[in-house]
């Protein structure tokens, strides 16, 4: 069974890095537009929020944890892997979820959390 990667196809900057992640990703990969897969509304809303990553096994990841895993598939994830050492961890996570909020209150297509 594959990981499977599910981001925001309606999004410039993802569609970016899904399209460079698609060139060097193994085929333990799957990838799933959000806006086209078959999810409840409240699914799709958190996962729009945020990257959300099912790993093969049945784990979700969410956010940063997401990201990191994705791309630990590919050759260039030991570039990523320090984002989660326990001295960067806390301040790549905050990075991260500010980005996020960022996106989502540019990006009139996600709903707002409630």
């Amino acid at each position: 069974m594959k990981a499977t990667l599910y981001f925001d196809g309606k999004c410039p900057l993802c569609r970016r890095e899904i399209r460079l992640l698609k060139r060097v990703v193994s085929s333990r990969l799957r990838f799933v537009d959000v806006h086209g897969a078959s999810l409840a509304e409240d699914q799709r809303a958190a996962m729009l929020q945020q990257l959300h990553l099912q790993t093969a096994d049945g784990k979700w990841l969410v956010g940063l944890a997401a990201n990191v895993a994705a791309w630990r598939m590919t050759p260039l994830g030991f570039l990523f892997a320090p984002l989660l050492w326990p001295g960067i961890k806390p301040v790549a996570e905050h990075c991260y979820q500010r980005w996020a909020a960022r996106r989502a209150r540019r990006c009139e297509w996600i709903p707002p959390m409630t």
